[in-house]
């Protein structure tokens, strides 16, 4: 029943950013954005920022505990029996040190057979390094300790805060130009198909075709940051682990990566450590080819 866990989890954290953006704008006293006098351009700059960057900013602060739910990840305990287990809790301390991280991350792993790994967290203080139990099967310890020294990098680099911010802005952005525009193209038409609130019911369909354009755009710009900040993972990697590790690591995953991912489950895109997307679909990819980041390593 992961599935139905997922949807459930996806409704109640929805519902929780429903309630507390709008609870937010209450309290600063946001005025409705559409008013008999037009659009209150204003009202409509705070009403998207505040969406924009509360939704986003909540998902950040509940990633942990998300990432734990769906993904099922066991935190491994620093004195676990396991040898294997205890070996890569203390990898990933050790490079944790050496990236002068303020406090050392929470380890998991979980079930999967995709070569995978992911760092999420709130903070370089709340942070979670998790490893799936087909890497682990796959990988040689050199290997493994370049993939964690990728993902502590992106920890130390503060990572999932600034993609946070990217896209929260990119987000406010979305909202308002495609109320705005959407605005400028129905005003005073449609008047005999009005909504409730006398808004030509024409500005909500334009609304919500502009929102999915503007967000296709948005995402492109998006998958760009986290191309970039994957290059700087790389290199963050190999100052924590070794040239050698980091490109180890990465040859190791490109000789599995054909073999695993078209039959292994489905992930969040944006966790995943290797991408095989090409030509067009290369501009909505999160991580850049493995080639590609093996040459720059080089």
């Amino acid at each position: 029943m992961t599935w139905l866990k997922r949807i459930g989890l996806f409704l109640l954290v929805n519902g929780l950013v429903v309630v507390t953006i709008s609870t937010i704008l209450n309290v600063l006293g946001v005025k409705p954005y559409l008013t008999s006098y037009g659009l209150d351009y204003e009202s409509l700059m705070v009403f998207c920022l505040v969406w924009g960057m509360g939704g986003a900013f909540i998902s950040l602060a509940l990633s942990r505990v998300m990432a734990k739910w769906m993904m099922s990840v066991q935190i491994i305990p620093a004195d676990s029996r396991d040898p294997e287990l205890r070996d890569l809790v203390q990898m990933v301390h050790e490079l944790s040190r050496t990236a002068q991280l303020p406090a050392m991350p929470e380890v998991g792993v979980y079930e999967s057979s995709e070569v995978n790994a992911f760092a999420t967290g709130p903070s370089k203080s709340r942070s979670l390094v998790a490893v799936s139990t087909g890497l682990l099967h796959r990988m040689k310890r050199d290997e493994v300790r370049g993939v964690l020294s990728h993902e502590v990098a992106h920890i130390a680099n503060g990572d999932m805060v600034t993609m946070t911010l990217i896209q929260g802005v990119v987000n406010a952005f979305v909202m308002f130009l495609a109320r705005a525009v959407a605005f400028a193209l129905t005003m005073n038409r449609d008047e005999n198909t009005e909504g409730q609130s006398g808004t030509p019911m024409s500005y909500y369909i334009v609304q919500f075709v502009l929102e999915i354009f503007f967000m296709i755009l948005g995402s492109i710009v998006v998958a760009w940051f986290s191309r970039y900040r994957e290059y700087r993972a790389d290199a963050g990697g190999a100052r924590l682990a070794g040239k050698n590790s980091m490109i180890q690591a990465l040859q190791a995953l490109q000789k599995t990566v054909e073999e695993i991912e078209p039959t292994a489950q489905s992930s969040v895109q944006a966790l995943k450590i290797s991408s095989r997307t090409g030509g067009f679909k290369r501009l909505f990819s999160t991580h850049p080819p493995l080639d590609e980041r093996i040459r720059r390593l080089r």
